[in-house]
């Protein structure tokens, strides 16, 4: 199986130093079921293209099976697996380009962190939904897309097409977030993979999906094919990515719709899909059902089961929640200015706006693209001159002051602050509560007492975070902030108040010392009052 990464970026040689290959050298990684090649057809001042080769050894795929699952029939050694991209090739890609997947290259580490002239042809790929599939996966992330059919036998036109699809993507992408798109991606159109789906999948999903995947519109069906169908798998991982932004868990698990033309009669199950594949191929469904906990392919979760909790109840995702409770604070407040300091791409934002008491609304963040998600789904190019008017959406720096932070009667920090660097927090404090001063600052952040909670989750919730707060470390912090710059401070749970380890998201509320706050602004159940004088850090709890 073949996959060429072309550049015309001047000069076009430098993709070598992006993928860490000489262009001048063929070089070997042998993996456990063939050898991956890394070539360079050509490598011109004009026009560089590096090629991966995978050849599948039939007999050493079959050989690295789990031996507690016997195979008998002979399609585990006659299959398309050595000559169509799959996740093999996938993870051939994530072990040879290990190093550029991260978007880390000392000698060119401008060309390294912005987008680049690409094209990536795929010759032969399998695709469960066809072109049309295809073209919905990759044209969200800014690529234009060749998905061409592959007829069954060209000698033979009446058969029609085959499921595998010739794929040229053409744009202008950073590296890494390619190759990372390609690793995730390249499985899910396959609707299969050749080894077990463990819990740690969720992780390298998580990785290899944080700067694109929350914000993809059909992220859900990305989430169900990339984890097998596991529900308690994609259960995590949507929890998971509803903690990169502000993107609601509830979306992410609203059941997907896959391709019209697919036909789950002729699916069956995962077995018959990946035939040789791995120990996880004939136990991830069998026969007429699936063990517990696996959906089989062509079917999804029933409607409302993603959205139940133990025994039954209604479970309201997260982040509905922690937008309700902040919008509530808000308006109990009576702000009518208001600005969403690290915004991403523009929940809060866009809920202000539905909120005619909110009369002028801003919204930054440091991310130019999280910014171009915002202004996509506010639909700025059509948005009523009248809505317009009260809003304001720039780039900043939360750690620089900015004449344009000030003015507001409220701003808030909607899982914010664990994005910042330790010792750049000091910056942003003094950004917030000591520059720009608005009267109030609400501030979410994750429970970390909360994440044994998670199931399959280890560390940290999103890979981004630099840090994650107990309870006492978060009112230690808040306590730090009002003593130096006369806030005092409130806090409030965000979802199901666990008696052991606490809510999922703690929230504070500052007031400026002597602001006054209207009845109902706050002091909600397990709300707790921290009295802090300006000049005195000793804020206590209760």
């Amino acid at each position: 199986m073949l996959l060429t990464i072309s550049t015309t970026v001047s000069p076009a040689t430098d993709l070598g130093f992006l993928l860490h290959k000489h262009p001048d050298r063929v070089q070997e990684f042998g993996q456990s079921y063939g050898v991956a090649r890394v070539l360079y057809p050509e490598a011109s001042e004009e026009r560089c293209t590096a090629a991966l080769m995978l050849d599948v050894d039939p007999i050493r795929l079959v050989r690295s099976r789990d031996r507690s699952t016997p195979d008998y029939t002979l399609g585990q050694y006659v299959n398309d697996r050595p000559y169509a991209a799959s996740s093999l090739l996938a993870v051939a890609l994530a072990d040879v380009f290990r190093t550029a997947r991260t978007g880390r290259c000392d000698s060119h580490p401008e060309l390294a962190a912005g987008p680049i002239p690409l094209e990536i042809t795929l010759p032969v790929l399998p695709c469960k939904g066809g072109p049309e599939l295809a073209r919905r996966l990759f044209e969200p992330l800014g690529w234009r897309v060749e998905a061409t059919a592959l007829p069954l036998d060209e000698e033979f036109p009446e058969w029609g097409d085959s499921r595998y699809v010739r794929l040229v993507l053409r744009g202008e992408v950073r590296l890494a977030d390619a190759l990372n798109q390609l690793y995730v991606l390249l499985p899910v159109l396959d609707d299969a993979k050749h080894y077990w789906v463990a819990p740690d999948e969720v992780d390298k999903l998580i990785r290899a999906g944080e700067s694109w995947l929350a914000a993809h519109p059909d992220r859900g069906l990305i989430t169900h094919r990339y984890l097998g169908r596991r529900r308690a798998l994609a259960r995590t991982a949507f929890a998971r990515l509803a903690e990169i932004g502000d993107d609601v868990e509830e979306d992410l698990e609203t059941p997907v719709e896959e391709d019209p033309s697919a036909d789950p009669a002729a699916e069956g199950s995962a077995a018959e899909d990946s035939a040789g594949e791995g120990p996880g191929a004939a136990t991830a469904a069998g026969g007429t059902g699936a063990p517990d906990g696996v959906l089989p392919a062509g079917e999804l979760p029933p409607e409302g089961e993603a959205r139940t909790g133990p025994g039954g109840a209604a479970r309201r995702p997260l982040n509905v929640l922690r937008l309700e409770a902040v919008l509530a604070t808000l308006e109990g407040l009576g702000a009518s200015t208001v600005i969403d300091l690290g915004c991403g791409s523009g929940r809060l934002v866009a809920a202000l706006l539905e909120r005619p008491r909110f009369a002028r609304v801003a919204g930054v963040d440091v991310s130019s693209r999280a910014l171009a998600f915002a202004a996509r789904r506010l639909r700025l190019d059509r948005m009523p001159e009248r809505r317009r008017e009260r809003l304001e959406l720039f780039q900043g720096a939360l750690t620089y002051t900015d004449v344009r932070f000030a003015g507001y009667d409220a701003a808030v920090l909607m899982e914010v602050i664990e994005h910042v660097d330790p010792p750049r927090l000091d910056a942003l404090e003094r950004v917030v509560f000591g520059t720009a001063r608005p009267g109030h600052v609400i501030v979410t952040t994750p429970n970390a007492e909360h994440n044994v909670r998670y199931e399959s989750l280890s560390g940290v919730r999103h890979p981004d975070h630099r840090f994650e707060w107990t309870r006492a470390e978060f009112r230690a912090w808040a306590a730090k902030v009002c003593g130096e710059y006369g806030y005092g401070a409130e806090f409030l749970p965000v979802g199901d108040d666990d008696p052991e380890v606490g809510p999922p998201t703690q929230m504070a509320l500052f007031g400026l010392a002597g602001a006054k706050d209207p009845p109902g602004a706050s002091g909600g159940p397990g709300s707790t009052k921290v009295a802090v004088e300006a000049g005195n850090a000793g804020g206590g709890d209760d």
